[in-house]
Protein backbone atom coordinates (compact mmCIF):
# COMPACT_ATOMS: atom_id res chain seq x y z
CA UNK A 1 0.00 0.00 0.00
CA UNK A 2 1.42 3.36 -0.98
CA UNK A 3 1.50 5.99 1.71
CA UNK A 4 -0.60 9.12 1.32
CA UNK A 5 1.38 12.31 0.64
CA UNK A 6 1.75 14.39 3.80
CA UNK A 7 0.83 18.04 4.06
CA UNK A 8 3.72 19.15 6.23
CA UNK A 9 5.97 16.11 6.46
CA UNK A 10 6.71 16.74 10.13
CA UNK A 11 7.22 13.81 12.48
CA UNK A 12 5.65 13.57 15.94
CA UNK A 13 6.19 10.87 18.54
CA UNK A 14 2.91 10.38 20.41
CA UNK A 15 2.95 8.74 23.86
CA UNK A 16 -0.45 7.39 24.87
CA UNK A 17 -1.27 7.34 28.57
CA UNK A 18 -2.76 4.35 30.30
CA UNK A 19 -6.25 5.89 30.24
CA UNK A 20 -6.28 5.41 26.47
CA UNK A 21 -6.18 1.64 27.00
CA UNK A 22 -7.83 0.95 30.36
CA UNK A 23 -10.20 3.26 32.23
CA UNK A 24 -10.46 3.41 36.06
CA UNK A 25 -12.90 0.83 37.35
CA UNK A 26 -12.53 -1.49 34.36
CA UNK A 27 -11.18 -5.01 34.80
CA UNK A 28 -9.25 -5.14 31.54
CA UNK A 29 -11.33 -7.43 29.33
CA UNK A 30 -10.42 -7.60 25.68
CA UNK A 31 -13.65 -5.80 24.76
CA UNK A 32 -12.98 -2.96 27.19
CA UNK A 33 -9.45 -2.43 25.95
CA UNK A 34 -10.42 -2.71 22.28
CA UNK A 35 -13.15 -0.08 22.71
CA UNK A 36 -10.78 2.32 24.49
CA UNK A 37 -8.00 1.85 21.97
CA UNK A 38 -10.41 2.24 19.05
CA UNK A 39 -11.52 5.59 20.50
CA UNK A 40 -7.90 6.69 20.92
CA UNK A 41 -6.95 5.61 17.40
CA UNK A 42 -9.72 7.76 15.96
CA UNK A 43 -7.88 10.72 17.46
CA UNK A 44 -4.55 9.57 16.05
CA UNK A 45 -6.13 9.20 12.60
CA UNK A 46 -7.23 12.83 12.86
CA UNK A 47 -3.60 13.76 13.49
CA UNK A 48 -2.50 11.86 10.37
CA UNK A 49 -5.25 13.58 8.39
CA UNK A 50 -3.89 16.91 9.60
CA UNK A 51 -0.58 16.08 7.91
CA UNK A 52 1.66 14.63 10.61
CA UNK A 53 3.91 11.59 10.31
CA UNK A 54 3.11 9.70 13.49
CA UNK A 55 5.21 7.33 15.58
CA UNK A 56 3.02 5.93 18.33
CA UNK A 57 4.09 4.66 21.76
CA UNK A 58 1.92 3.54 24.66
CA UNK A 59 1.83 2.38 28.26
CA UNK A 60 1.43 -1.25 29.34
CA UNK A 61 1.46 -1.24 33.14
CA UNK A 62 -1.95 -2.87 33.80
CA UNK A 63 -1.39 -5.44 31.06
CA UNK A 64 2.00 -6.53 32.42
CA UNK A 65 0.52 -6.57 35.92
CA UNK A 66 -2.27 -8.89 34.77
CA UNK A 67 0.24 -11.21 33.11
CA UNK A 68 2.26 -11.37 36.33
CA UNK A 69 -0.90 -12.22 38.27
CA UNK A 70 -1.69 -14.96 35.76
CA UNK A 71 1.87 -16.22 36.22
CA UNK A 72 1.42 -16.40 39.99
CA UNK A 73 -1.97 -18.13 39.87
CA UNK A 74 -0.97 -20.70 37.27
CA UNK A 75 2.63 -21.31 38.37
CA UNK A 76 1.95 -24.93 39.38
CA UNK A 77 0.40 -25.72 36.00
CA UNK A 78 2.15 -23.50 33.43
CA UNK A 79 5.75 -22.28 33.53
CA UNK A 80 5.75 -18.57 34.42
CA UNK A 81 7.44 -16.13 32.04
CA UNK A 82 10.04 -13.57 33.19
CA UNK A 83 9.09 -9.92 33.29
CA UNK A 84 10.86 -8.90 30.08
CA UNK A 85 8.88 -11.56 28.21
CA UNK A 86 5.66 -10.25 29.76
CA UNK A 87 6.63 -6.81 28.47
CA UNK A 88 7.09 -8.17 24.97
CA UNK A 89 3.78 -10.03 25.19
CA UNK A 90 1.95 -6.86 26.20
CA UNK A 91 3.57 -4.93 23.34
CA UNK A 92 2.18 -7.50 20.95
CA UNK A 93 -1.25 -7.44 22.62
CA UNK A 94 -1.68 -3.67 22.61
CA UNK A 95 0.16 -3.20 19.32
CA UNK A 96 -2.19 -5.64 17.60
CA UNK A 97 -5.28 -3.76 18.77
CA UNK A 98 -3.77 -0.35 18.02
CA UNK A 99 -2.56 -1.27 14.52
CA UNK A 100 -5.86 -2.91 13.59
CA UNK A 101 -8.16 -0.12 14.82
CA UNK A 102 -5.89 2.63 13.50
CA UNK A 103 -5.77 1.04 10.06
CA UNK A 104 -9.57 0.91 10.10
CA UNK A 105 -9.87 4.60 10.96
CA UNK A 106 -7.32 5.57 8.31
CA UNK A 107 -9.25 3.56 5.72
CA UNK A 108 -12.48 5.37 6.66
CA UNK A 109 -10.69 8.63 5.88
CA UNK A 110 -9.31 7.20 2.63
CA UNK A 111 -5.76 7.65 3.91
CA UNK A 112 -3.51 5.03 2.35
CA UNK A 113 -0.93 4.39 5.04
CA UNK A 114 0.43 1.06 6.28
CA UNK A 115 0.51 0.56 10.06
CA UNK A 116 3.17 -1.69 11.60
CA UNK A 117 3.79 -2.73 15.20
CA UNK A 118 7.44 -3.18 16.17
CA UNK A 119 8.21 -5.15 19.33
CA UNK A 120 10.94 -2.87 20.66
CA UNK A 121 13.89 -3.53 22.92
CA UNK A 122 15.42 -0.65 24.88
CA UNK A 123 18.93 -1.07 26.25
CA UNK A 124 19.77 0.13 29.74
CA UNK A 125 23.03 0.33 31.65
CA UNK A 126 23.54 -2.77 33.81
CA UNK A 127 25.39 -0.49 36.25
CA UNK A 128 22.48 1.95 36.56
CA UNK A 129 22.00 2.90 40.21
CA UNK A 130 18.32 1.90 39.91
CA UNK A 131 19.32 -1.77 40.10
CA UNK A 132 20.62 -1.21 43.61
CA UNK A 133 17.34 0.40 44.71
CA UNK A 134 14.28 -1.24 43.07
CA UNK A 135 11.34 1.16 43.32
CA UNK A 136 8.65 0.31 40.75
CA UNK A 137 5.78 -1.84 42.17
CA UNK A 138 4.51 -4.56 39.81
CA UNK A 139 2.28 -7.60 39.87
CA UNK A 140 -0.13 -8.93 42.50
CA UNK A 141 -0.55 -7.86 46.12
CA UNK A 142 0.60 -10.09 48.99
CA UNK A 143 0.10 -10.13 52.74
CA UNK A 144 2.99 -9.00 54.91
CA UNK A 145 3.67 -12.60 55.93
CA UNK A 146 3.76 -13.77 52.31
CA UNK A 147 5.99 -10.89 51.31
CA UNK A 148 8.50 -11.52 54.09
CA UNK A 149 8.62 -15.20 53.17
CA UNK A 150 9.34 -14.30 49.52
CA UNK A 151 12.05 -11.88 50.58
CA UNK A 152 13.67 -14.46 52.84
CA UNK A 153 13.38 -17.54 50.63
CA UNK A 154 13.56 -16.07 47.13
CA UNK A 155 15.43 -12.83 47.65
CA UNK A 156 12.58 -10.90 46.02
CA UNK A 157 12.48 -7.16 46.69
CA UNK A 158 9.08 -6.36 48.22
CA UNK A 159 7.49 -3.16 49.53
CA UNK A 160 4.23 -2.12 51.16
CA UNK A 161 2.14 -0.23 48.60
CA UNK A 162 -0.07 2.59 49.93
CA UNK A 163 -1.87 0.46 52.50
CA UNK A 164 -3.13 -1.97 49.86
CA UNK A 165 -0.69 -4.78 50.60
CA UNK A 166 2.84 -5.78 49.66
CA UNK A 167 4.09 -5.94 46.10
CA UNK A 168 7.24 -6.84 44.28
CA UNK A 169 9.37 -3.86 43.29
CA UNK A 170 11.74 -3.79 40.31
CA UNK A 171 14.34 -1.29 39.07
CA UNK A 172 13.41 1.58 36.75
CA UNK A 173 16.67 2.36 34.92
CA UNK A 174 17.32 5.12 32.38
CA UNK A 175 16.62 4.26 28.72
CA UNK A 176 19.88 4.50 26.79
CA UNK A 177 19.39 2.96 23.35
CA UNK A 178 16.44 2.04 21.12
CA UNK A 179 17.69 -1.28 19.72
CA UNK A 180 15.36 -1.33 16.70
CA UNK A 181 15.93 2.37 15.94
CA UNK A 182 17.23 1.93 12.39
CA UNK A 183 14.33 -0.35 11.42
CA UNK A 184 11.87 2.16 12.87
CA UNK A 185 13.60 4.99 11.03
CA UNK A 186 13.39 3.14 7.72
CA UNK A 187 9.68 2.50 8.20
CA UNK A 188 8.96 6.12 9.11
CA UNK A 189 11.02 7.39 6.17
CA UNK A 190 8.95 5.15 3.90
CA UNK A 191 5.64 6.61 5.08
CA UNK A 192 4.68 3.80 7.45
CA UNK A 193 2.91 4.61 10.71
CA UNK A 194 4.83 2.76 13.41
CA UNK A 195 3.57 1.56 16.79
CA UNK A 196 6.64 0.86 18.93
CA UNK A 197 8.42 1.12 22.29
CA UNK A 198 5.32 0.03 24.19
CA UNK A 199 5.63 0.43 27.95
CA UNK A 200 9.04 2.04 27.48
CA UNK A 201 10.30 -0.99 25.56
CA UNK A 202 11.50 -4.41 26.68
CA UNK A 203 14.46 -3.74 29.03
CA UNK A 204 17.65 -5.38 27.81
CA UNK A 205 21.36 -5.11 28.58
CA UNK A 206 24.39 -5.72 26.41
CA UNK A 207 27.26 -8.00 27.35
CA UNK A 208 30.08 -8.36 24.82
CA UNK A 209 27.73 -7.26 22.08
CA UNK A 210 24.96 -9.73 22.94
CA UNK A 211 21.55 -8.70 24.21
CA UNK A 212 19.67 -10.28 27.10
CA UNK A 213 16.48 -9.29 28.89
CA UNK A 214 16.40 -8.06 32.46
CA UNK A 215 13.69 -7.60 35.08
CA UNK A 216 12.98 -3.87 35.09
CA UNK A 217 10.46 -1.23 34.03
CA UNK A 218 11.49 1.66 31.81
CA UNK A 219 9.47 4.85 32.06
CA UNK A 220 7.47 5.04 28.84
CA UNK A 221 7.61 8.82 28.56
CA UNK A 222 11.39 8.99 28.99
CA UNK A 223 11.74 6.27 26.35
CA UNK A 224 9.43 8.24 24.05
CA UNK A 225 11.61 11.35 24.49
CA UNK A 226 14.71 9.34 23.59
CA UNK A 227 12.97 7.86 20.54
CA UNK A 228 11.80 11.30 19.38
CA UNK A 229 15.29 12.78 19.72
CA UNK A 230 16.94 9.87 17.91
CA UNK A 231 14.44 10.04 15.05
CA UNK A 232 14.95 13.78 14.71
CA UNK A 233 11.23 14.39 15.24
CA UNK A 234 9.87 17.90 15.37
CA UNK A 235 7.46 17.24 18.23
CA UNK A 236 6.81 15.01 21.22
CA UNK A 237 3.16 14.76 22.25
CA UNK A 238 2.36 13.14 25.61
CA UNK A 239 -1.34 12.42 25.99
CA UNK A 240 -2.92 12.09 29.41
CA UNK A 241 -6.27 12.48 31.18
CA UNK A 242 -6.00 16.22 31.96
CA UNK A 243 -6.09 19.12 29.47
CA UNK A 244 -2.81 20.71 30.59
CA UNK A 245 -0.05 20.64 33.16
CA UNK A 246 -0.78 22.77 36.23
CA UNK A 247 1.08 24.51 39.00
CA UNK A 248 -0.48 24.37 42.48
CA UNK A 249 -2.56 21.48 41.19
CA UNK A 250 -5.81 20.75 43.02
CA UNK A 251 -5.53 23.82 45.24
CA UNK A 252 -7.32 27.21 45.14
CA UNK A 253 -4.19 28.63 43.44
CA UNK A 254 -4.28 26.05 40.61
CA UNK A 255 -3.13 27.55 37.31
CA UNK A 256 -2.92 25.91 33.90
CA UNK A 257 0.26 26.25 31.87
CA UNK A 258 -0.07 27.04 28.17
CA UNK A 259 3.18 27.96 26.40
CA UNK A 260 6.26 27.95 28.62
CA UNK A 261 10.00 28.01 28.08
CA UNK A 262 12.35 25.28 29.20
CA UNK A 263 13.73 27.54 31.94
CA UNK A 264 10.24 28.29 33.27
CA UNK A 265 9.25 24.62 33.34
CA UNK A 266 12.51 23.67 35.03
CA UNK A 267 11.74 26.23 37.72
CA UNK A 268 8.26 24.85 38.31
CA UNK A 269 9.65 21.32 38.48
CA UNK A 270 12.29 22.37 40.99
CA UNK A 271 9.55 23.88 43.15
CA UNK A 272 7.86 20.46 43.32
CA UNK A 273 4.72 21.17 41.31
CA UNK A 274 4.80 17.87 39.40
CA UNK A 275 4.46 14.68 41.42
CA UNK A 276 6.63 11.65 40.71
CA UNK A 277 3.67 9.32 40.34
CA UNK A 278 1.72 11.43 37.87
CA UNK A 279 2.86 14.51 35.95
CA UNK A 280 6.52 14.38 37.03
CA UNK A 281 7.80 11.83 34.48
CA UNK A 282 5.83 13.52 31.68
CA UNK A 283 7.37 16.90 32.43
CA UNK A 284 10.84 15.36 32.74
CA UNK A 285 10.48 13.69 29.34
CA UNK A 286 9.20 16.86 27.71
CA UNK A 287 12.08 18.88 29.15
CA UNK A 288 14.63 16.43 27.78
CA UNK A 289 13.18 16.66 24.31
CA UNK A 290 12.75 20.43 24.44
CA UNK A 291 16.38 20.87 25.54
CA UNK A 292 17.35 18.90 22.45
CA UNK A 293 15.59 21.48 20.27
CA UNK A 294 12.13 19.97 19.72
CA UNK A 295 8.70 21.11 20.83
CA UNK A 296 7.07 19.14 23.64
CA UNK A 297 3.35 19.12 24.33
CA UNK A 298 1.30 17.63 27.19
CA UNK A 299 -2.39 17.43 26.35
CA UNK A 300 -5.64 15.54 26.71
CA UNK A 301 -6.40 12.65 24.38
CA UNK A 302 -9.50 14.54 23.24
CA UNK A 303 -7.43 17.50 21.96
CA UNK A 304 -4.77 15.83 19.86
CA UNK A 305 -4.97 18.03 16.76
CA UNK A 306 -5.49 21.35 18.58
CA UNK A 307 -2.54 20.52 20.84
CA UNK A 308 -0.14 20.32 17.90
CA UNK A 309 -1.75 23.36 16.30
CA UNK A 310 -0.86 25.32 19.43
CA UNK A 311 -4.39 25.98 20.70
CA UNK A 312 -4.58 23.36 23.49
CA UNK A 313 -2.39 21.64 26.03
CA UNK A 314 0.88 22.72 27.61
CA UNK A 315 3.65 23.45 25.12
CA UNK A 316 7.28 23.57 26.25
CA UNK A 317 9.26 25.54 23.72
CA UNK A 318 12.69 24.17 22.90
CA UNK A 319 15.76 25.81 21.48
CA UNK A 320 15.36 27.36 18.00
CA UNK A 321 16.17 25.18 15.05
CA UNK A 322 13.28 22.78 14.45
CA UNK A 323 14.15 19.13 14.86
CA UNK A 324 15.52 17.69 18.05
CA UNK A 325 19.18 16.83 18.19
CA UNK A 326 19.55 13.09 18.30
CA UNK A 327 22.41 13.12 20.80
CA UNK A 328 20.34 14.57 23.63
CA UNK A 329 19.34 12.04 26.29
CA UNK A 330 20.42 10.86 29.71
CA UNK A 331 19.38 12.17 33.08
CA UNK A 332 17.86 15.37 31.78
CA UNK A 333 20.89 17.57 32.25
CA UNK A 334 22.06 17.38 28.68
CA UNK A 335 25.32 15.86 29.79
CA UNK A 336 24.85 12.25 28.69
CA UNK A 337 24.89 10.98 25.14
CA UNK A 338 22.80 8.05 24.07
CA UNK A 339 24.32 4.99 22.55
CA UNK A 340 24.60 4.72 18.85
CA UNK A 341 26.14 8.06 17.95
CA UNK A 342 24.43 10.66 15.78
CA UNK A 343 21.13 9.84 14.19
CA UNK A 344 20.54 10.53 10.55
CA UNK A 345 18.09 13.31 9.77
CA UNK A 346 14.49 12.24 9.47
CA UNK A 347 13.32 11.90 5.91
CA UNK A 348 16.59 10.64 4.41
CA UNK A 349 17.22 7.05 3.56
CA UNK A 350 20.37 4.99 3.83
CA UNK A 351 19.90 2.79 0.78
CA UNK A 352 20.83 4.89 -2.19
CA UNK A 353 17.69 7.00 -2.02
CA UNK A 354 15.21 4.14 -1.85
CA UNK A 355 13.26 3.65 1.34
CA UNK A 356 12.69 0.17 2.69
CA UNK A 357 9.15 0.93 3.77
CA UNK A 358 8.01 -2.58 3.21
CA UNK A 359 10.65 -3.88 5.56
CA UNK A 360 10.29 -6.42 8.30
CA UNK A 361 8.36 -5.62 11.43
CA UNK A 362 11.59 -5.80 13.38
CA UNK A 363 11.35 -6.86 17.00
CA UNK A 364 14.32 -9.20 16.75
CA UNK A 365 17.88 -8.27 17.41
CA UNK A 366 19.14 -10.70 14.86
CA UNK A 367 19.77 -8.26 12.06
CA UNK A 368 23.24 -6.72 11.90
CA UNK A 369 21.89 -3.22 12.47
CA UNK A 370 20.03 -4.23 15.59
CA UNK A 371 22.65 -6.36 17.23
CA UNK A 372 26.27 -5.71 16.68
CA UNK A 373 27.34 -3.45 13.86
CA UNK A 374 28.90 -0.06 14.09
CA UNK A 375 25.69 1.90 13.57
CA UNK A 376 23.70 0.24 16.32
CA UNK A 377 26.46 -0.87 18.62
CA UNK A 378 26.56 1.78 21.30
CA UNK A 379 27.69 -0.85 23.78
CA UNK A 380 30.41 1.11 25.42
CA UNK A 381 28.36 4.19 26.22
CA UNK A 382 25.08 2.43 26.85
CA UNK A 383 26.20 -0.24 29.24
CA UNK A 384 29.73 0.41 30.33
CA UNK A 385 30.94 -2.85 28.75
CA UNK A 386 33.75 -2.89 26.26
CA UNK A 387 33.05 -4.57 22.99
CA UNK A 388 34.57 -7.99 22.48
CA UNK A 389 37.50 -8.63 20.14
CA UNK A 390 35.32 -10.05 17.37
CA UNK A 391 33.07 -7.93 15.18
CA UNK A 392 29.93 -10.00 15.89
CA UNK A 393 28.10 -10.69 19.10
CA UNK A 394 29.26 -13.64 21.17
CA UNK A 395 26.67 -16.28 21.92
CA UNK A 396 26.09 -16.31 25.66
CA UNK A 397 23.77 -18.08 28.05
CA UNK A 398 20.82 -15.74 28.61
CA UNK A 399 20.19 -17.02 32.13
CA UNK A 400 23.78 -16.32 33.12
CA UNK A 401 23.67 -12.89 31.50
CA UNK A 402 20.43 -12.03 33.29
CA UNK A 403 21.86 -12.98 36.68
CA UNK A 404 25.11 -11.15 36.01
CA UNK A 405 23.37 -7.98 34.85
CA UNK A 406 21.01 -7.86 37.83
CA UNK A 407 23.61 -8.69 40.42
CA UNK A 408 22.22 -12.18 40.95
CA UNK A 409 18.66 -11.01 41.55
CA UNK A 410 17.05 -12.58 38.46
Amino acid sequence: MAATTKKNGKTVVVALGGNAILQPGQVGTFEEQLFNIDTAMRRIAELVEDGWRVVLTHGNGPQVGNLLIQNALAAKTVAPMPMDVCGAMSQGEIGYMAAQTLANHLAKRKLEMPVVTVVTQVAVDAKDHAFAAPSKPVGPFYSEAEAKKMMLEEGTAMREDAGRGWRRVVPSPEPMEIVELEAIRDLVDGGVLVVCSGGGGVPVVRSRGALSGIDAVIDKDLAAALLAAKLGAEALLILTDVPQAYVHYNTPEQRALSTVSVAEMEGYAAEGHFKAGSMGPKVAACLRFARAGGDSVIASLTEVVPALQGTAGTRIVGAPGGKAKAAATGAGTGGTKAAGGKAKPSGKTRTGGKSRAGGKAAGSAGSPKAAGTKKAAGTKKATGHKAGPSAGAQVIDIGVARRRASGGRS
